[in-house]
């Protein structure tokens, strides 16, 4: 090993160290370059319109597919995982659903927080780093960026898998300009299994590896700003804020863990409320159960069409 690969092997157990510190599930690395795969089937995705009305998907294609352009100098993309499994359910089984990630407050809050805390980390023990952080809000596939630095692999439903902990958690990235030691990816582990396939509402997962998000129902829920198409009518599984199908049917989610991260805990009445509840909900009480939460990202309107959706369905 030479004496710049030796430098480069300490800065990377550093930072992983570091990552495991602040919290973080699982911290790989990849070599900031163009992502040769990826660019045609994102190209195809987006010519079958699969990403529905989410035009922003559209915009900066070459920044997606290339690290390099979204940071001066890129050399290493760092990839981290943070856990979101919660520990307690909603009593009433009968209860309408939001997806396990918007139970506490909005991770982008607390991902982001622990990413500045990591850069600082780097530059003050390291020396001058240039770097920024990513939480799924900018033009970066989180997802290719996770299964090339070893995080996991891509799993049938799109979601990045690990045999020891399934599906549940956050992507976040650094990319720097900081030569790194690259990690392997991992083998694909879904084998002849199509559960995730079988169990979708909305058929979205077209075939594996390929999810039409203008047939999922997080898509519905969430991204769609218009009257949701009365073709969907009772196929929502009563799923008022995104959907976790797919992954709760996945056999690797038999190994989930419950997070330790107590901001992302739920409001003490959230998990209580029954549908009844859930079909009178009144602003009030959206701001208190939602206030510092994702669920706010389809406001109190939204979120009473969802309900109203389900409730015509009835």
């Amino acid at each position: 090993m030479t004496h710049s690969e030796s430098i480069s092997a300490k800065h990377t157990e550093a930072i992983k160290a570091e990552a495991k510190r602040l919290g973080f599930l699982s911290c790989g690395v990849s070599r900031a370059e163009f992502l040769e795969e990826e660019a045609p089937r994102l190209e195809a995705w987006l010519q079958k319109g699969m990403h529905g009305e989410m035009h922003y998907m559209e915009n900066h294609f070459d920044k997606r597919l290339d690290p390099r352009l979204l940071v001066d100098g890129a050399v290493s993309v760092i990839s981290m995982t943070l856990n979101y499994f919660p520990a307690e359910h909603p009593i009433d089984s009968e209860a309408l659903k939001i997806s396990k990630y918007a139970y506490g407050t909005d991770y982008h809050f607390v991902i982001k927080d622990k990413l500045k805390q990591l850069l600082a980390y780097i530059q003050e023990e390291i020396g001058e780093v240039n770097g920024r952080a990513f939480v799924d809000s900018a033009p970066v596939l989180d997802k290719a960026w996770a299964v090339r630095s070893g995080l996991g692999w891509m799993g049938k439903n799109a979601n990045v898998l690990t045999k020891q902990r399934g599906s549940f958690y956050f992507i976040a990235e650094l990319i720097v300009d900081l030569k790194l030691v690259p990690d392997t990816p991992v083998t694909d582990h879904c084998g002849s299994c199509t559960a995730c396939i079988d169990a979708c509402p909305t058929q979205a997962i077209t075939e594996p590896y390929i999810v039409d998000g203008s047939k999922c129902i997080s898509y519905f829920t969430i991204e769609l700003k218009d009257k949701i198409p009365s073709e969907f009518k009772g196929k929502f599984d009563d799923w008022m804020f995104g959907c976790d199908v797919c992954q709760d049917v996945c056999p690797w989610n038999r190994f989930s863990k419950s997070h330790s991260e107590p901001l992302f805990d739920p409001h003490p009445d959230l998990l209580s409320m029954s549908r009844k509840d859930w079909e009178e909900i009144t602003e009030e009480t959206f701001g208190k159960l939602f206030r510092k939460s994702a669920v706010k990202r389809t406001k109190f309107a939204g979120l009473k069409r969802n309900i109203d959706f389900l409730k015509d369905q009835e």
